[in-house]
């Protein structure tokens, strides 16, 4: 899967492909006994919101029909447990993540949640899915797609393992254009979030390459272009809280 000779960028620097990976393991590894705190104080709690958009736009079946989502880059279980919370009891969720340190943090609160049987962890690449054609009823992709190293792959793998009639959902952060908001955002960013995190978790570098990942991530037209040439169709997006997140979506017709 990898090309050779070719980079990528790893935050503001630039890396061979082939490292990205180990180097996004790496920060994951670093910070996921402490990664929903950080969501939370990241984001003033804003996170829970933009999450519950994407499971209100993902309106999962409340009755017996069995429904199958593949929640990928979903380590500690937050959208399928929101999900599972949503739906009715057909509903069975498979998080698949590449880092085994956030999916034992994942299977440690569906255990709490006693969501063992409807919630499952396996770990695997968004590149290649060691999944079925055809086999869910729905995708979502939360805070992931930007660290995965080659984002086109991810999407045809998406394309792949979705039924037809099935919808992708994907909720990552996105490019502030509010004047005022963009110049606040950065300030905030750049300056209080890679102490807070060295605070909280001990490690700064992690959260300095998260809020660059940002800035390097494509705006949503482009990505939304992205999706398309993946072969989806229908595809959208919207913008939330002044335009630091967007919601995508595409359906697999």
């Amino acid at each position: 899967m990898d090309r050779p000779g070719e980079t990528t960028h790893f935050g503001f620097k630039d890396v061979p492909l082939g490292d990205k990976q180990t180097l996004v393991n790496d920060v994951f590894h670093s910070v996921a006994s402490r990664y929903d705190l950080m969501n939370d104080l990241m984001s003033g709690g804003l996170h829970r919101v933009w999450k519950d958009i994407m499971i209100n736009a993902l309106n999962p079946p409340r009755g017996d029909r069995p429904f199958a989502l593949l929640d990928v880059a979903g380590g500690t279980g937050d959208i399928s447990f929101r999900a599972a919370k949503a739906a009715g009891p057909g509903f069975h969720a498979t998080v698949c993540d590449i880092n085994s340190d956030m999916l034992a943090v994942g299977r440690e609160r569906a255990a709490k949640r006693h969501l063992e049987t409807q919630v499952d962890f396996v770990e695997g690449n968004a590149e290649a899915l060691a999944f079925a054609d055809r086999s869910f009823d729905a995708y979502t992709i939360a805070f992931g797609i930007r660290n995965v190293p080659q984002i086109d792959l991810a999407l045809r793998e998406a394309y792949r393992v979705l039924k037809p009639g099935s919808r992708f959902l994907c909720l990552e952060f996105s490019t502030v254009e509010m004047p005022g908001l963009d110049k606040l955002y950065d300030l905030f960013s750049f300056k209080v979030i890679p102490p807070l995190g060295r605070m909280i978790t001990g490690d700064a570098e992690s959260y300095q390459y998260l809020v660059e990942s940002i800035r390097k991530f494509p705006k949503p037209n482009a990505f939304a272009d992205m999706i398309r040439e993946a072969g989806f169709s229908r595809v959208s997006w919207q913008t939330l809280s002044g335009g630091i997140v967007a919601l995508h979506s595409g359906w697999r017709l």
